[in-house]
């Protein structure tokens, strides 16, 4: 056989290979532009949407908006990717492993400072602020939980590490008073693990950061009842404002929403919809508008989205927003 015959099989065998290593779930970079693409509508490009745990409204509505790109952006699909959520999904769009993300607006707003879990600012810009998350903690009635302040000697998860539950989990425990590694036996598990844990007698408490109604949280209290209840938080708001500001504000977990005995003192959180700043202006754009034009279908995937409107959606301080962005909203 030639040398110019084996070079010839050899090539043709690293081609099906490459193929079939992108059917498998390899290397998709040539499905994907990187995050400074030009946004163009070649065929098969595709948008990775970083969301949150599986039974947490991120991940829902993820998929509802990765469903509207595939039926309404030409030349484009999109896969909702479940994640630890805000602050895993902050760095993903910075390394380019995800195309768009959910994060909430404390976790932004420590990115585009770099401080808290950013070592330096990140590239991050937005392209709207969403619906408002609202800060559930539940405990079991056994529990003797009442207030924040009587997790301490429980064992309580905070959240999926390098989630913005997690980081607001800490900064509770840390206004009731408590250290969260010394007074509490913290365990970071996502909301499906953290749910069953309660469940199974495991854990004491939760804390979760989503919106409403969130499904997990819809799980546990119609399994267990009266054997868990929520916790109102309207106690240590004015600490959890005094150190971190204003994006945390007094909201309510009305009593229809998981049919609660009584509305339920909470704090909400905005959440916004970040991209790189690298992000094609077109692109960006389009995917901006493609939200408003596309609103009602994704209210139809989750009520949450009925709380995003036009007037709200452009402030995202101290986020700045994308160019794109600022075009479509004038």
């Amino acid at each position: 056989m030639t040398v110019k015959r084996v070079a010839a099989l050899l090539a043709a065998g690293a081609l099906m290979l490459g193929g079939f290593l992108v059917g498998c779930g390899g290397d998709r970079s040539a499905e994907r532009a990187a995050p400074g693409g030009d946004g163009s509508a070649a065929a098969g490009r595709r948008l990775s949407i970083a969301t949150g745990n599986t039974t947490g409204v991120y991940y829902v509505l993820g998929g509802g908006l990765a469903d509207q790109i595939g039926k309404h952006l030409p030349g484009h699909q999109a896969t909702a990717e479940a994640t630890g959520a805000s602050v895993e999904n902050v760095q993903r769009v910075v390394r380019g492993d995800s195309d768009i993300a959910f994060t909430l607006a404390d976790t932004a707003a420590d990115a585009v400072a770099g401080k808290g879990a950013f070592a330096a600012p990140q590239p991050i810009r937005a392209l709207a602020r969403l619906y408002d998350n609202s800060t559930q903690v539940v405990a079991t009635t056994a529990s003797g939980v009442r207030s924040i302040a009587d997790l301490k000697g429980k064992r309580v998860s905070t959240g999926s590490p390098n989630s913005g539950t997690e980081v607001i989990a800490l900064r509770l425990l840390k206004a009731a008073g408590l250290d969260p590694e010394a007074d509490v036996t913290r365990q970071s598990l996502g909301l499906p693990e953290s749910v069953q844990a309660l469940k199974d007698g495991d854990l004491d408490a939760l804390v979760w950061s989503g919106g409403l109604p969130t499904p997990g949280i819809t799980d546990l209290l119609t399994s267990l009842k009266e054997k868990v209840a929520f916790v109102p938080l309207d106690t240590v708001l004015p600490a959890m404002q005094a150190e971190h500001g204003r994006v945390y504000a007094a909201g309510t977990i009305a009593k229809d929403v998981y049919g609660t005995p009584a509305d339920v003192p909470t704090i909400s959180v905005p959440n916004l919809l970040v991209v790189n700043e690298t992000m094609d202006p077109a692109l960006a754009e389009s995917l901006t508008r493609l939200i408003f034009d596309r609103k009602a279908d994704l209210e139809k995937v989750h009520p949450a989205a009925k709380d995003i409107t036009r007037d709200n959606a452009p402030e995202a301080d101290p986020v700045p927003l994308h160019d794109g962005a600022k075009k479509y909203y004038g």
